[in-house]
């Protein structure tokens, strides 16, 4: 009955000793924050009203972009290393829970006369141990394994997004790049016209060999030119091949034009920000995985007890076992307190307890990078779609000016030069327009990326 009693009042106490909560986010936010007010609206300008949406890749209106985001996230390399370590969360998860139950081995061995030792003893027995966690010990390293659970979920949910942005802005980059290779061979086909019209004034008594060699000389700069574009064009095309897992032949078809220009999608509020971001709430369950380390690390320096409980038989074929009973039942508990270990325990929950601080510098690091990135992207989209429309007007003014330079030097009013030079500049003008143009829909991108958006439909999402 004492016995008994014992193991009620162990189980009792275990039922009341309960875990503390972990700081909440309200609770970091000013420590890992300090000097951080968030405004009740973006600063900058370029948002729309109203909540953040998901389903963002949609609004591109590109059914081969869509496949190939679909490809990158089934075969991204980054992304399956990702999976595995949700995998080895898991189960560490479950390896730190499994001291909560007994543990309960057998132990047999046998042999005859020799019984493998020569001791002529043959039995088994059945042993079981179970560490009441009085302290809250094993618990914490439970809920520390699945907030670490929860964080690689997160994070590899931001790395879903984040390889969907990269392809996106891969797709946007290598398109612009085909659009800048085209626009360097329009350019080299007028440099070979000029060259054709320098030798025709030369035929015709009305020009000289210091022309055409002027000609020659623009025409071998723009092959060059094209050159280069082809390059960047067929590296942008591998790049993109290695983001989806493919091998990296430049043998992707892309547009043969941008994606329309993008209207302003809803920004929501600043203050709803560190509870969307995937990174962001990661970093605030990591805050709660060392804090529990913590407190695992504090109730490791009291006593651990635990209940004891066997079956055995044993037996001989050498000599006579007297005065024993055969099975022999035996149950008990057994004490293990620290006394001395030269300051390790103590050591250890110095060192967790700054892991606890550094895990909150952390999710402050995080936090203040993502209101970064969405003010910078809303600033850079308001600024391109700004130069966009002065560029689109500069562009169709130097190529209205190419044209009238062009009549002016047939006409022989005018002298090569001043072609080479308007001609320069338009090719400037459209280079710089392309890129804009290009920028605004990586912009986009990034704004979708700092917001917390999810690329897939809440349908999609919630079918995977």
């Amino acid at each position: 009955m004492l016995r008994v009693a014992a193991i009620a009042l162990f189980v009792a106490a275990l039922a009341g000793c309960a875990l503390p909560a972990p700081p909440k986010a309200d609770d970091i936010r000013p420590q890992a924050l300090p000097n951080l007010t968030v405004p009740a609206q973006w600063v900058e300008k370029g948002g729309a009203a109203g909540a953040v949406a998901n389903g963002w890749l949609a609004g591109f209106n590109d059914p081969n972009l869509d496949a190939l985001v679909r490809e990158a996230i089934a075969n991204n390399p980054d992304l399956r290393v990702a999976a595995a370590r949700v995998e080895q969360a898991a189960g560490y998860v479950k390896l730190a829970g499994a001291t909560l139950y007994p543990q309960v081995n057998l132990l047999a061995r046998g042999g005859g006369s020799l019984s493998g030792d020569s001791s002529g003893l043959e039995g088994a027995g059945i042993f079981a141990n179970w560490e009441l966690d009085l302290w809250g010990r094993v618990r914490a390293g439970r809920e520390a394994a699945q907030l670490q659970y929860a964080s690689a979920e997160l994070d590899i949910e931001y790395a879903r997004q984040s390889i969907a942005a990269l392809v996106a802005k891969s797709w946007f980059l290598a398109t612009e790049a085909r659009l800048q290779k085209a626009t360097g061979e329009d350019m080299m086909r007028s440099a070979e016209r000029i060259v054709g019209l320098a030798q025709d004034r030369v035929r015709v008594g009305k020009g000289d060999e210091y022309d055409v060699t002027l000609a020659q000389a623009s025409l071998q700069t723009y092959r060059d030119a094209v050159q280069q574009l082809d390059l960047s064009y067929r590296q942008a095309l591998r790049a993109l091949e290695a983001l989806v897992g493919r091998y990296p032949a430049g043998a992707v078809e892309v547009p043969l034009r941008l994606a329309a220009k993008p209207v302003p999608v809803p920004v929501g509020m600043p203050s709803e920000l560190l509870e969307r971001r995937p990174d962001v709430v990661a970093a605030e369950r990591r805050v709660a995985v060392a804090f529990y380390r913590t407190e695992e690390a504090k109730a490791a320096r009291l006593p651990r007890i635990s209940l004891t409980a066997a079956v055995t038989t044993i037996s001989s074929e050498l000599f006579v076992l007297q005065d024993r009973d055969n099975p022999m039942w035996s149950a008990g508990a057994s004490l293990l307190a620290p006394i001395y270990l030269g300051g390790a325990l103590q050591s250890q929950v110095e060192i967790r307890t700054v892991e606890q601080k550094q895990a909150v510098a952390e999710y402050g690091r995080i936090g203040a990078r993502a209101f970064g990135e969405v003010e910078n992207a809303l600033s850079s989209g308001f600024t391109l779609e700004r130069r966009a429309a002065i560029l689109e007007r500069a562009v169709a003014e130097n190529e209205r000016a190419l044209e009238l330079v062009n009549v002016r030097y047939r006409v022989g009013s005018g002298d090569l030069r001043a072609v080479q030079q308007q001609q320069i500049a338009a090719y400037a003008a459209r280079t710089t327009m392309l890129r804009v143009q290009s920028e605004q829909l990586v912009q986009r991108v990034n704004l979708h990326l700092a917001l917390g958006g999810n690329f897939e439909t809440p349908a999609v999402a919630a079918s995977r």
